[in-house]
This record gives structure tokens, sequence and C-alpha cells, in this order.
């Protein structure tokens, strides 16, 4: 486990496990979400992130978390030695996204990155996680299917999946 693509839908906790999952394996750990927003607030081109992207698979150690345009989506399955995608149910993953934006607005909890035009707002959210279960998962269900043969897969589908595979890999 050297080369780990994270993925799923929005409030699933991907960064949380890339993150513990980083600082227990001494992996370099890259978040989608970061890497497609520049420091000026800027939304980086599909273009340059595929650049981005590529350089990243080419390091020896990584992981990434969060999706992108599809072809860096299977470019990076195709370099990853381990595959894990959490697949809470939907209603989940609207709940934990709720949970975060209420932290970020009234306790001051960080969330990065903090600009993110649409995790401020609500119903651009609601459509991101309806359009990720319903468009993005088949895709993604069929993507890992297609590599069990040759990687390491794991479909975490509830919170305690997620426990379970931090406390046997973290």
């Amino acid at each position: 486990m050297v080369r780990v693509a994270v993925v799923g839908n929005v409030g699933g906790g991907k960064s949380t496990l890339s993150r513990r999952l980083s600082a227990a394996r001494s992996l370099p750990y890259f978040s989608v979400d970061i890497l497609r927003w520049a420091d000026n607030g800027r939304y980086v081109r599909d273009d340059e992130f595929v650049e981005i992207h590529a350089s990243l698979l080419a390091r020896g150690t990584w992981i990434i978390d969060g999706l992108g345009p599809w072809r860096t989506i299977e470019t990076r399955f195709d370099a990853a030695d381990t595959i894990v995608m959490i697949d809470l149910p939907l209603w989940l993953h609207c709940w934990r996204w709720t949970k975060r934006q209420v932290g970020r607005l009234f306790l001051g909890t960080p969330v990065a990155p903090a600009d993110w035009p649409a995790r401020t707002r609500p119903l651009s959210v609601v459509r991101l996680v309806w359009d990720g279960h319903r468009l993005e998962r088949p895709r993604l269900l069929a993507a890992l299917e297609s590599r069990r043969s040759a990687k390491t897969v794991f479909h975490l589908r509830t919170p305690r999946d997620i426990d379970d595979f931090l406390a046997r890999f973290a």
C-alpha cells in the first residue's frame, strides 16, 4: 500500500481517512479539492489539472483523495496499487456534509479549501451529492470492478467499515 487512490461522494470522509492513513504510513497526501483551487481562489482548468495530476502519479508513493476529471480518475486507478471507495448511503453523505458546514459556519472549524464556492451554497452541494450518487457512483463501481483482479480494492459502505479499515491499516 504505497500508491493509494481514495474516492467517493462528498461528505464521506475521504480526506479524514486519507490524512490518517498518510500519517500512519508516512505517505505524501494530496487532495484533489485543494489541487483544483489555485492559491488565488482560481479554479484550475482541466488541462492544467491533468498535468499536475500526472506529476503526482509519477512519484513513487502517494495518497490522492477526490475525483476530478474522469480521465484522471482512470489514470489514478491504473497507477494505484490500492483503491479505496467510500460509498455510504446517500442520506449519510448529505448529513455529514451538513454537519461539516455547521461546524465551519458556527464553530470556525476549518474546511479546506476554504474558498470552494460550492461549499458555501447548500443547494449546489445537495445537487453535487445527488449527481455524484446517481451519475458518478455507477462509473466508479464499474471502474473498481474492472480492476479488482489487479489491484487491492476496498469498498467501504458503512462508518463501521471505515473504522475497521483505519484500525487495520492506520
